[in-house]
């Protein structure tokens, strides 16, 4: 197995940041383990939302889109690094609403919860205000529809 921590560590570059990877990569190590960063899953995207991330190996940039979960990128893996799994969801990431979310500053703004197609975002209405995003955590697929959209980058996938 290679620890890219400790081979970055000796070439005088920092820790390796956590970065999300394509659906059905499973745990990091074991994915490590098996992709040769040959990009055959970038490619095969059609959102465009896989890209080469640190250590050559693929990662996810929700600015570019959201995943639709096609699991062409599975399809294209020949090391079979991600790998559909009956009994695990694509991955575990959710969507936060962070502090400078607009309704929370006392403007109105609903534009995540017209970009989430599961509609995990809603709005419960409040006096004196507008009504900030709540997440329902059991219908967030954690996609990553709703984080492009937002105007302020309030929201994060983690």
């Amino acid at each position: 197995m290679v620890d890219a921590a400790r081979r970055n560590f000796l070439r005088g570059r920092p820790r390796p940041k956590i970065e999300p990877r394509p659906p059905w990569a499973g745990a990091e190590a074991a994915f490590i383990d098996r992709c040769t960063a040959c990009r055959d899953c970038q490619a095969a995207c059609p959102q465009g939302i896989i890209v080469r991330g640190d250590g050559g190996y693929p990662t996810i940039d929700f600015q570019r889109g959201e995943c639709t979960f096609c699991a062409a990128c599975v399809a294209a893996c020949p090391p079979q690094a991600l790998l559909v799994r009956a009994d695990q969801p694509p991955w575990p990431y959710k969507a936060i609403v962070g502090p400078a979310c607009l309704p929370l500053q006392g403007i109105e703004c609903r534009v995540c919860g017209d970009y989430c197609a599961a509609r995990a975002i809603g709005f419960s209405p409040r006096i004196g205000g507008s009504p900030p995003p709540e997440i329902d955590a059991d219908r967030c697929t954690g996609c990553g529809a709703c984080l492009a959209p937002c105007p302020s980058g309030a929201i994060r996938i983690v």
